[in-house]
């Protein structure tokens, strides 16, 4: 199995973690806080997904899905677009509310995708190239990717305990 495909695969299981959570929620389940400060489900989803639709467009030299598909547009959050939820307050956490699990899934789904074409096109030595200086030492595509991955997880993850939260009341 080559790197790509461990990243590419390694995507598709948040992929399952994400539907396995979100698929039959309400509007209130999705956007239910355990307590004022918490994260609802509607925003640890949002967020991995602005976070992965940012990174990976940004390695890829790709538009973010989030403007070029129009998904700005179809949550009309009252936030800066480009926010991917890095350093919100509980405030701005409670902003992010979502009326069906079909608006979330559409913009998981269709970053999904283009993060997916994106790993097809690569070869091994792609993976060592530097998309971030700012570091010492510097970021490689490879690790960059990983890291998208593994935020990426533990969200869904936090996404799903809360879901299983939820179940429980």
């Amino acid at each position: 199995m080559k790197a790509t495909e461990v990243l590419a695969d390694g995507f598709g299981r948040i992929r399952e973690v994400v539907h396995e959570t979100v698929e039959g929620l309400t509007a209130e389940q999705l956007n239910a806080r355990l307590d004022p400060e918490a994260n609802p489900i509607a925003w640890l989803v949002w967020h991995l997904t602005r976070v992965q639709d940012d990174h990976v467009a940004e390695v890829a030299g790709l538009e973010q899905v989030w403007r070029s598909g129009g998904w700005s547009d179809r949550f009309a959050l009252p936030l800066p677009v480009d926010g991917i939820g890095y350093g919100h307050t509980a405030a701005e956490v409670g902003t992010v509310r979502v009326d069906s699990p079909e608006l979330l899934l559409g913009y998981y789904d269709a970053v999904h995708e283009q993060s997916l074409r994106f790993l097809r096109g690569l070869a091994a030595a792609d993976l060592e190239r530097i998309v971030d200086e700012r570091w010492d030492p510097p970021v490689s595509l490879g690790v960059r990717l990983v890291s998208v991955l593994t935020d990426d997880l533990q969200h869904a993850g936090q996404a799903a305990y809360v879901r299983g939260l939820l179940e429980r009341r």
